[in-house]
């Protein structure tokens, strides 16, 4: 038997379906730590758990060293040891080196967390990302915007993903950002050149420094659209041949990009742009499965339980590459206005239309409270074999259904 951990900071449902998926291996002991206690699980998982150890933060490398030391004298060694939060990754590693334990190294976890190291490693290797800077300063930011030209795009310090970053188009919006968000030597802003084009994601499955499985998303529009226009309903589309010659470039593009970052074994989430031009550009690279309902894209797409493969990855380091069987796509249900969800129009037209396609789906409902994310207040995912069918269906959903705050 196999003494494994999984980490994470809260038992999210995604957490939970992950620890279940780890507790369905054979030969697996399984130990949890994070920063909720046992009894916040559902009792049919607790009960099954070897071990459970709360830490204050999960961040905290030392403390999560300190919780597997624990765990490891409790229950002997630690085969692996792995979590899929983001802000998780480095410490992870740096407890992992500490210990022995197999899986990414600090360094190449460093390079995933920093975008502004990756890029410079990226440009180093001959990987095409767009041009950035990391400022501290207006003059810093200035001095790029002087080079590269209005509008650039700025990622604060403290900023979570798309929600916080900006596209910046004069120097009032930048005295703006910088006031709303404070750049120093230690902790500065990442300013970066705004590519124009349509957006997309890449998501790989590497085994020992191997890409061994790709697939493929397209963003429309893309999500720094959505978080500048409140009222726009965007959607993901997961085409089902992802083998056409013209991704030949990002797939090729995308394994040079992780041999350079050094990709061990894991699943990857790699953000990228096709340019006006046609040409590729890498935007960043997260060594973690993806959000955005794209991990359940990928099960649906497949016929497979896409989280259950990624925890086989990262405790057995094997995967079974699936045949693509549909093309999947998400539609996002945001609110117009401001308040709570006051009626949700077009449901029943929608159902009418496209029930048949429809495979999942969490619908706003009245007297629900915004979430505050560009993801929205609710979603719908339909599949097809036929990419165009579901191309069409997500613009059906977009311009029907209508999510009313007041």
């Amino acid at each position: 038997m196999r003494f494994v951990i999984f980490v994470a900071p809260v038992f999210s449902p995604a957490a939970t379906q992950m620890i279940e998926a780890a507790l369905e291996l054979p030969q697996v002991r399984l130990g949890v730590v994070a920063q909720q206690p046992r009894e916040v699980l559902p009792a049919h998982v607790a009960d099954r758990l070897a071990a459970h150890w709360r830490v204050d933060d999960v961040t905290d490398a030392g403390a999560l060293e300190g919780a597997i030391r624990a765990l490891a004298a409790q229950h002997g060694p630690v085969a692996r040891c792995f979590g899929a939060y983001e802000q998780l990754q480095l410490p992870l590693a740096l407890a992992r080196e500490r210990l022995g334990i197999p899986g990414l190294s600090s360094d190449a976890a460093q390079l995933f967390r920093d975008k502004a190291r990756m890029k410079d490693r990226l440009r180093a290797a001959g990987i095409p990302v767009a041009r950035h800077r990391l400022v501290t300063s207006r003059d810093d930011a200035l001095a790029f915007i002087a080079e590269v030209g209005f509008p650039v795009v700025l990622k604060p310090p403290a900023g979570a993903g798309a929600v916080a970053t900006q596209r910046i188009r004069d120097v009032a919006a930048l005295d703006a950002m910088l006031a709303r968000y404070r750049a120093t030597p230690a902790d500065p802003m990442l300013a970066e050149e705004f590519l124009r084009g349509t957006e997309h994601s890449l998501e790989t499955v590497s085994v020992d420094g191997h890409a061994v499985w790709h697939s493929l998303t397209r963003y429309a529009p893309t999500p720094l659209d959505v978080v500048e226009h409140p009222w726009m309903q965007w959607t993901v589309l997961l085409p089902r041949d992802i083998d056409a010659p013209h991704y030949d470039d990002i797939r090729d593009i995308g394994a040079r990009a992780l041999a350079a970052l050094g990709m061990d074994t894991g699943v990857s989430h790699c953000e990228w742009f096709r340019r006006e031009d046609g040409t590729v550009a890498i935007s960043e690279i997260a060594a973690r499965p993806p959000g955005a309902n794209i991990t359940t894209m990928l099960s649906r797409a497949n016929d497979i339980d896409f989280v259950a493969a990624w925890v086989r990855v990262m405790i057995d380091g094997t995967f079974a590459a699936p045949s693509r069987k549909y093309a999947v796509g998400t539609a996002y249900l945001r609110g117009q206005g401001t308040g709570q969800v006051r009626a949700v129009q077009g449901l029943d037209q929608m159902r009418q239309e496209l029930g048949a396609l429809i495979c999942d789906a969490r619908l706003p409902y009245p007297g629900q409270f915004p979430t505050g994310s560009y993801e929205g207040e609710g979603f719908v995912i339909v599949r097809h074999p036929d990419t165009d069918v579901v191309q069409h269906a997500l613009q059906r959903i977009v311009s029907t259904v209508r999510v009313q705050l007041g």
